[in-house]
């Protein structure tokens, strides 16, 4: 679990610091895969079902997160 945090403090870090906008997406994008990667790890070592219920809900909404930033990037347009 501390690798995990090391990870999401750098992406952290590069999402502050990022040159450029595709930068911070990514970072981002990483950040949410780090914190979906920690709730499993967390869940495993409590050995409860909830924390896997919210890495769902975080990976769905990163899924998503990630798809519309990318989208405004290139186009400059979210809905069509």
């Amino acid at each position: 679990m501390h690798v995990v945090g090391v990870a999401m403090l750098l992406a952290l870090v590069r999402l502050l610091r990022g040159p450029s906008l595709p930068d911070r997406i990514l970072a981002l994008d990483t950040l949410f895969v780090s914190a979906i990667a920690q709730l499993v790890l967390f869940g495993m070592h409590l050995g409860t079902a909830v924390y896997f219920e919210a890495a769902l809900v975080i990976a769905m909404l990163g899924f998503v997160g990630t798809v519309v930033l990318s989208k405004f990037v290139l186009r400059r347009d979210i809905v069509e």
